[in-house]
């Protein structure tokens, strides 16, 4: 490993240490499917001031399951606001597709009229009844044309009702939808909500000096992890540059430093962690999903040897959470419920896959 790098980072972590704990492995956000998260919350039950790390691993539990809910909530929000969008675009057809059947209508009828005026008598009676034959072959050939066209109406009639009823029926699918989205976000963000209150509650209980050693513990936990990743000499390997666009996505990111986490947020005020990573390229000029899970699922892989600043690591086997990458083996990430955005070591975290925006 390169001491410049290593001592870097070192500098970087003192100063953050300085005014926050580091987030430790499992305090992180957001995962859309509901089904990965447990299905019971851990025991509450404070636990001896001797047994902190027992505490420490339940609220990074019951954190992770609120991470997991901000997901499902995220998730369903955006299906929801891409189905209202949908919905408002099918009644503005309906619309102008009743505009165009009531004129089509008006014009058969006019056609129809017309008809019944001139079509009592059969053709050979108009003929002999007529005082110039070519006046009445020049009308029969305009009976004709007009013909076609009263065929050709009847068609665009028949066309334009099925659009109609094409219409209604994917606006009534799109309903649905919406309100099956919009229970889903309800019961998301009633688990997040409980297993936020329940953390907070376990919290509460301790003594000050159980909370001072608490941090503590979180902060070694979290220092332990990212010497493990270093010293594996990685940074030995990492040595791309940011992109245009990655580097204005660290400008970004890293200029929310300080601002509170707060689940289901995407800023300007505050963020939960893929709403800051969403944003962060957003503001770069490339629109990414939303959730931790699809940036995951849609955007490109790399190794984690050639991840480069800008890019984006995926934590913990669910991705239940992101963070961007800026350099010389930190991120900037939101870590959790009662945390500021922040600068951490890109190893506190067991790392799941690297995916790249512009890629």
């Amino acid at each position: 490993m390169r001491p410049g790098k290593r001592s870097l980072y070192a500098v970087a972590v003192a100063v953050v240490c300085a005014v926050t704990v580091l987030g430790a492995p499992g305090m992180a956000f957001a995962s859309p499917d509901p089904s990965s998260a447990p299905t019971t919350s851990p025991d509450l039950t404070p636990a001896p001031s001797t047994d902190l790390e027992a505490v420490r691993e339940k609220l990074d539990a019951l954190y992770h399951d609120a991470a997991v809910a901000t997901d499902a909530y995220n998730a369903a929000e955006e299906a929801a606001k891409k189905q209202s969008a949908e919905i408002v675009e099918l009644a503005k057809k309906i619309v102008a597709g009743q505009k165009k059947l009531d004129g089509l209508k008006d014009r058969a009828g006019a056609a129809a009229r017309s008809q019944y005026r001139t079509g009592g008598l059969p053709d050979e009676a108009q003929l002999m009844l007529s005082d110039d034959p070519s006046d009445f072959l020049d009308g029969a050939g305009r009976v004709i044309q007009g013909q076609r066209a009263t065929k050709g109406l009847i068609g665009e009639l028949t066309r334009t009702q099925e659009d109609l009823e094409q219409y209604s029926d994917d606006a009534s699918a799109q309903w649905q939808k919406l309100e099956t989205n919009r229970k889903t976000k309800e019961t998301a963000q009633k688990r997040v909500e409980k297993q936020i209150k329940a953390a907070e509650k376990l919290e509460s209980q301790l003594e000050k000096e159980e909370k001072e050693r608490l941090a503590e513990l979180q902060e070694q936990a979290a220092q332990k992890a990212q010497s493990a990743w270093l010293d594996t000499g990685i940074l030995d390997e990492i040595d791309s540059k940011a992109s245009a666009q990655g580097k204005k996505a660290i400008e970004y990111a890293t200029a929310q430093i300080g601002k509170p986490y707060e689940w289901g947020a995407e800023g300007p005020n505050t963020y939960d962690c893929s709403g800051l990573t969403s944003e962060a390229w957003r503001s770069a000029g490339t629109a990414i999903p939303r959730t931790s899970q699809e940036q995951w699922k849609q955007l490109r892989h790399v190794a984690v040897e050639d991840m480069r600043p800008g890019d984006l690591i995926i934590y913990f086997d669910d991705a239940s959470h992101v963070a961007l990458y800026v350099g010389d083996g930190a991120i900037v990430h939101a870590p959790r419920p009662g945390r500021t955005i922040t600068l951490a070591g890109a190893g506190t975290m067991p790392i799941l896959a690297v995916v790249r925006p512009d890629a």
